[in-house]
């Protein structure tokens, strides 16, 4: 993988439904998995999702996207927060988005001027 983001979990009762949540909030994506016994690396490439619905799907109706800090040890990318979801991205994927963003404002400028 070029740009593996995602969460590192900690080994808990929880894991495998996360992974599950993980993988169906990603179809396309390919999730890889890497058990380190300790903590498992969960990634996909370049841009991957889980949300709340989902996680309570897996883990239970009153599962709380705020209580995934708890099993999350840390993660790969950068992490963007919402209040349903968490999605984890490259810089590459988010430095392009940036770049794109500024061009397409650029444009509308001259558009506009």
């Amino acid at each position: 993988m070029k740009n593996p983001v995602g969460p590192v979990l900690r080994m808990g009762d929880e894991v495998e439904q996360v992974i599950a949540a993980i993988e169906d909030d990603n179809p396309d994506a390919e999730i890889e998995v890497i058990d380190r016994g300790a903590y498992i690396r969960v990634q996909g490439e370049d841009e991957i999702t889980v949300t709340e619905q989902t996680l309570r799907r897996y883990l239970g109706a009153d599962y709380e996207i705020r209580s995934f800090g708890g099993i999350m040890s840390a993660f790969n990318g950068r992490v963007i927060n919402t209040s349903d979801a968490i999605t984890w991205q490259s810089v590459a994927l988010h430095k392009a988005q940036v770049g794109a963003q500024a061009q397409d404002g650029a444009q509308d400028k001259a558009v506009t001027a």
